[in-house]
């Protein structure tokens, strides 16, 4: 029998993904959807770290941190995108072991960043509105980069560590349900005992999505309290202007994580699982710099100056 571990000794070279339709008209739609959302993921979020980048005015903390959450979203959605695109147009869509392998590593390591980014993110909200007068030296440039590589860091020992340490082997079967190489469509193929790994699994996604979620509602609740207390209607919606668009992630990207990780695993991977699947790895990306520029007054200015053209009032 054909065995496979998370290592080299293996006879298993390949996996065949079957999560896109069978029709050809099927998969020639799917083609045309999920190239158009991965260019507008692409395009929004690369412009979005330029024009932080270029423009002077975007150079603090809430920018620097959304140009994080822009160059993960690009690197998210092109771990797995550009293949489902390939695979529309082929009859047995194949990826290599390796491939795999890498795949579902750095998926997991890039969506653990983000749900770490995204409670970094609220904190900064928090100062920013709770500690107005303290906001610069709280969030200083050098406490900024702290943040961002001490969650970086933690995304890697949160993930990496824990899933080279995974034992798993399969026993000839290789056929994935799913579109792309998701851990836990992987490890439904296992002839071994997963219960092990399925309860790493489950305390890791406490400490990367319940531990930073609830951390992002207490200090969303604290500052509802701040803002009640200001006293103009004008400087509420300011306040709340600034946290809305971060709140609109929160929710589309931690709803479906929690959707998929914090429940009880089933033996198959359901088509439901696969749609959840498209949401936090595709569409997700694909919203966020909408969200944050077509609503930021500032990310418009920002692109008017970057083009050369004067900023409308």
């Amino acid at each position: 029998m054909e065995t496979l571990r998370w290592d080299n000794a293996t006879m298993v070279t390949e996996f065949i993904l079957v999560g896109l339709s069978t029709n050809p008209r099927g998969r020639a739609a799917l083609f045309v959807l999920f190239l158009v959302m991965y260019l507008i993921a692409v395009a929004g979020n690369g412009l979005i770290v330029v024009l932080i980048v270029a423009d002077s005015h975007l150079h603090t903390p809430m920018y620097f941190f959304l140009s994080n959450l822009s160059f993960i979203d690009v690197c998210y959605v092109t771990t797995s995108v550009p293949q489902m695109l390939a695979h529309c147009f082929t009859g047995r869509p194949t990826i290599p072991f390796g491939r795999c392998f890498a795949q579902m590593s750095i998926a997991l390591f890039l969506a653990v960043a983000e749900c770490l980014l995204l409670a970094v993110m609220a904190y900064d909200r928090f100062v920013a509105i709770c500690s107005p007068l303290r906001y610069s030296l709280i969030m200083s440039r050098k406490v900024c980069i702290q943040l961002a590589v001490s969650l970086w860091t933690s995304a890697f020992l949160l993930t990496i560590v824990p899933f080279f340490s995974m034992q798993a082997r399969l026993c000839g079967k290789n056929v994935v349900n799913h579109f792309k190489c998701e851990l836990q469509a992987v490890l439904k193929l296992a002839c071994s005992d997963t219960h092990a790994s399925g309860i790493s699994m489950l305390i890791t996604s406490v400490f990367t999505l319940l531990f930073p979620f609830t951390f992002i509602l207490v200090t969303y609740g604290r500052i509802d309290v701040a803002v009640l207390r200001i006293r103009s209607a004008q400087g509420r919606g300011k306040a709340l202007s600034t946290c809305s668009s971060h709140l609109a992630v929160v929710g589309i990207f931690y709803g479906t994580a929690l959707v998929m990780y914090l429940r009880p695993q089933t033996t198959t991977f359901t088509d439901r699982e696969k749609v959840v699947a498209v949401f936090y790895g595709v569409v997700t990306p694909m919203l966020n710099p909408l969200i944050y520029s077509l609503r930021n007054r500032d990310v418009k200015g920002a692109l008017w100056r970057v083009i050369g053209r004067k900023v409308p009032e």
